[in-house]
């Protein structure tokens, strides 16, 4: 390798780093102080750089938030698929993905917390469409899950799946608000934790 091209690589890997601490930095600004009232200089100001040298790697805010929130559904739908992929019975199926929801918890809190408040009204504009889908194809994973839960006997006969996909749905995710990496609790534990509460109701005996 030339060193022309190595120190080109070199550099091109350094901007990529730069990039990705610009967006977590970005990730938490919004998390906080929320999308729409977080403006360009406050988020400069957070990575303690010019608000202008901030366009050298993202052209606008929407580009930033688009992303984050790109970025946080790519890895969990990865994730997810790898589980359904795996041909598990409905229980073990479901205690794997509820312990890959705490994993992209850890790794994407504020971009969790971001997805929470603000998609809905980001899903308004055609860039953030898939928002919209996400959260379908969220909601008939879950419902499909617990529906065939039942069917085989792991859960309840008379399990209101449309109700407990909202309790599961909320009861997880909303743990993004508090979660913090290095606690006393790793999200695994944490995980197996809920896992505990929710089947005991659930489980058919």
């Amino acid at each position: 390798m030339s060193p022309r091209r190595r120190d080109a690589e070199g550099t091109a890997a350094a901007r990529a780093e730069r990039r990705a601490e610009l967006l977590a930095t970005a990730a938490e600004v919004f998390a906080t102080r929320g999308y729409a009232a977080t403006t360009v200089r406050e988020v400069a100001d957070a990575a303690g750089i010019l608000g202008g040298s901030l366009y050298y790697h993202f052209d606008s805010k929407e580009s930033m938030a688009d992303e984050i929130l790109s970025t946080f559904l790519n890895e969990m739908w990865a994730a997810y698929d790898r589980v359904l992929a795996a041909g598990l019975g409905a229980r073990d199926t479901l205690t794997a993905l509820v312990v890959e929801s705490f994993r992209c918890i850890d790794r994407h809190r504020p971009a969790v917390v971001m997805y929470q408040n603000e998609s809905r009204h980001l899903a308004t504009g055609p860039r953030f469409a898939y928002l919209t889908e996400s959260r379908r194809r969220f909601e008939d994973m879950w419902t499909t899950l617990l529906e065939r839960g039942v069917r085989e006997g792991a859960f309840r006969p008379d399990l209101d799946t449309a109700l407990v996909y909202r309790f599961v749905r909320d009861t997880v995710w909303v743990a993004a608000t508090w979660y913090q990496r290095g606690g006393r609790l790793t999200a695994e534990e944490i995980a197996q934790q809920y896992l505990a509460m929710v089947l005991e109701g659930i489980q058919h005996e």
